[in-house]
């Protein structure tokens, strides 16, 4: 498995009140894929997510209690979906547990997660605006 990192996800509590302080008060600029439902910002090589918290929790398939998901997300982004499947694989043989099967995703590209031994979650995802 390659070394990369692309996409980190923050779980916001208000994406609007996130969007008015990233993109209004840091002046960042939100890519041409963002929505009314997801922010991205693309940064220096990698992109930041802005994506309201109850939500990444349900898209992780995992407990929105702030003391069990720590509201945010890595991402390791391919592709193709066959790369999602095994990146996932991949990650599971190493000792990985898969928290969430690669499927297509509410946002339309394909993913699953994986979580590391202390619990982070890592998002295996293609999509048009996060290829590598």
């Amino acid at each position: 498995m390659e070394q990369r990192l692309t996409l980190i996800t923050l779980g916001v509590s208000n994406l609007e009140q996130s969007a008015k302080f990233y993109l209004d008060g840091l002046g960042w600029k939100a890519t041409e894929d963002s929505s009314n439902h997801i922010i991205f910002i693309r940064m220096n090589g990698f992109l930041l997510s802005l994506y309201p918290h109850n939500e990444l929790a349900a898209d992780a398939t995992v407990n929105e209690d702030r003391s069990n998901f720590r509201g945010f997300t890595l991402a390791y982004n391919v592709s193709t979906p066959a790369e999602v499947d095994r990146v996932l694989d991949f990650a599971v043989q190493a000792g990985a547990k898969l928290t969430k099967p690669a499927q297509i995703a509410t946002w339309g590209g394909y993913s699953g997660y994986f979580s590391d031994p202390d619990g982070f979650l890592w998002e295996v995802a293609c999509g048009t605006s996060m290829n590598p």
